[in-house]
């Protein structure tokens, strides 16, 4: 190699050494050498070689991507990196999921619009998650970036179908347009409407989880006009004969969100969509499937031959249902389901999909403490899956012994995500802690890159995933240990980890303060609801200025920092944190 690795860099990442003049590469050679470095981490790896791959790698990225919103500032994005055509955007820190950020805590698009506007009036794509979007921010991105191609929301907030409006008026070349998991006022269907009758480019199309019913001719319309339609994802409100009518339409396609699968159909119209899903040969992901109605399932099985991936995450399926649907499908890579399948349902995943790589099994009614599925679902898929790296279960129940026994059957997990619904609940046959079946999962995947822990967990568990858990990345924890201790086994053992989530634990000052010499190298550290003091976070912040220490402040209370988030950032506090959120 051309010369030592850079280990330290300026806060715009600019490497502070210089290469060795006499090993210096070419422009042209180092130019085809960037070609092969696809991936962020390796272009990240690349610019700390030298100042020489700095600027190549400068020049040359078309593609970033931002963790963290507030990790830097767009200017200094655009003062980096001159040429940049897509940008993926992450803005507030996961547990938002599930409500623990309050409304309004920041991770606005516009000042990023505004940055990009005026250093990338080329910007092509803008992908975006846990983002803050107005309809004026979308308005502005339609009008100001003349050849943008793609826009993909997902878990954001603050926009209605009137900004929808303004993208398909103003954006002429959109290949796609992917608006998953947000919370938006929907005012109707009238935004399809607003694509032009000349626009003809769409690729991609997904409006799965808008409420409201859409205005079907102008659906109707766009899917005929766009011969290279892909991937279509519609609502609940698209009903099985207007589904039949696009099928037609674009039997192309290779992505396939099912609306209302429950309408009443006559014989010619069950006949019309059968053969429709009869033609469909490219089809490789179905989902959607909302209230499912049994009778009308075998008119899928003809499109299922080729499938890699069947989300059923909102179909409410019984185990025999489920049973004959995966009997149809033999190549399936990736499955998401709803637990009302049960164990049955889950036996025959393993009798079925033997290169099934993905399992996710998602609570139907997490608040019923009936049904559901349990520890021998999951041993049945594992022994029917040897290929099975990631997986995320919900459940009631699970033994030390089942979990062990599943890791045994797929060695090759690099994430494991076990959510038992229970707050501490112990291994319900032996009543023990679940400390041994988080032992086995980091001793035996040696590869696993995300993990999250659930049940009822001592410190024991922790010294585990410090000793084995060396190719952790991201770790998720709530309602677990019993001491600081726990917390510093993680952080001085797990040399990769990045992201720590931590709610309702005991861990303490003495915790949060055992990390200092990682935090620099991680992305973020959440904990909320655990023993964290004022003080304590305070005395983090002095001994690590270059971290933002937030604290967000709902009850007054003075002492004890109920909500703490930690980052690493190259511009400093952040400017526009709400009068909850204080930066120490």
């Amino acid at each position: 190699m051309a010369s030592k690795r850079i280990r330290k860099s300026t806060a715009d990442g600019e490497p502070e050494e210089h290469q060795n003049p006499n090993l210096r590469f070419p422009d042209e050679v180092l130019e085809r050498v960037l070609v092969f470095a696809d991936s962020h981490k390796d272009r990240s790896s690349v610019s700390l070689v030298c100042k020489d791959w700095y600027t190549a790698e400068r020049w040359s990225r078309t593609r970033v991507f931002i963790g963290n919103c507030y990790s830097v500032s767009p200017e200094i994005v655009v003062r980096r990196f001159p040429n940049i055509r897509s940008v993926t955007l992450k803005g507030k820190p996961r547990f938002s999921d599930f409500d623990l950020v309050p409304p309004n805590w920041g991770a606005d698009i516009s000042p990023w619009l505004v940055a990009f506007a005026s250093a990338y009036p080329f910007l092509e794509e803008l992908r975006l998650k846990r983002m803050a979007v107005t309809d004026e921010s979308l308005d502005f991105l339609a009008r100001s970036f003349t050849g943008f191609r793609a826009l993909s929301l997902l878990s954001c907030d603050g926009f209605s179908t009137n900004g929808l409006a303004s993208v398909a008026s103003h954006c002429r070349n959109l290949t796609e347009l992917d608006i998953q998991e947000n919370r938006i006022e929907d005012n109707g269907g009238s935004w399809l409407s607003c694509f032009p009758e000349s626009f003809t480019s769409l690729e991609a199309l997904n409006f799965a989880n808008l409420r409201n019913e859409v205005n079907f001719d102008s659906l109707e319309r766009l899917v005929s006009r766009c011969k290279s339609l892909k991937v279509l994802k519609v609502n609940k409100s698209v009903t099985l004969e207007q589904l039949q009518r696009l099928l037609v339409k674009a039997p192309q396609l290779m992505e396939l969100g099912i609306g209302s699968f429950s309408q009443d159909l006559t014989d010619h119209q069950y006949a019309d969509l059968n053969s429709a899903f009869n033609n469909c040969k490219n089809l490789r992901i179905l989902s959607g499937l909302w209230e499912v109605a049994s009778i009308y399932l075998p008119t899928l099985y003809p499109a299922c031959e080729n499938l890699i991936f069947l989300n059923l995450s909102y179909a409410v399926l019984q185990s025999f249902e489920l049973a004959k649907l995966l009997s149809h499908c033999p190549l399936l890579r990736q499955l998401w389901v709803q637990d009302t399948v049960g164990d049955k349902g889950l036996e025959a995943v393993g009798k079925s999909c033997p290169l099934l790589e993905e399992l996710r099994v998602f609570p139907a009614y997490p608040f019923d403490q009936d049904g559901g599925v349990t520890e021998s679902g999951f041993v049945a898929v594992s022994r029917g899956c040897p290929r099975l790296r990631y997986t995320l279960y919900f459940c009631r129940q699970m033994t030390n012994a089942a979990v062990a026994e599943v890791v045994r059957n797929c060695p090759g997990f690099t994430h494991f995500r076990l959510c038992i619904m229970n707050p501490c609940q112990p291994d319900y046959l032996t009543d023990e802690p679940m400390d041994e079946a988080f032992g086995a999962v980091v001793k035996t995947c040696p590869n696993l890159r995300r993990l999250s822990i659930s049940g009822l967990l001592t410190d024991r568990t922790f010294e585990f995933i410090g000793a084995h858990a060396k190719n952790l990345e991201t770790l998720s924890v709530a309602f677990a240990g019993r001491s600081d201790q726990g917390m510093q086994y993680v952080l001085h053992g797990c040399p990769k980890l990045r992201k720590l989530e931590i709610r309702d634990s005991p861990f303490g000052n003495a915790a949060l303060l055992s990390g200092l010499e990682r935090y620099e190298s991680m992305r973020s550290l959440w904990m909320s609801a655990c023993n964290v003091t004022m003080n304590g976070c305070r005395l983090l912040a002095r001994e690590m200025p270059r971290l933002n220490v937030e604290v967000i402040r709902e009850d007054g209370d003075d002492t004890h920092a109920e909500k703490v988030y930690v980052y690493r950032s190259v511009a400093g506090p952040r400017r526009d944190a709400p009068p909850f959120v204080l930066t120490l």
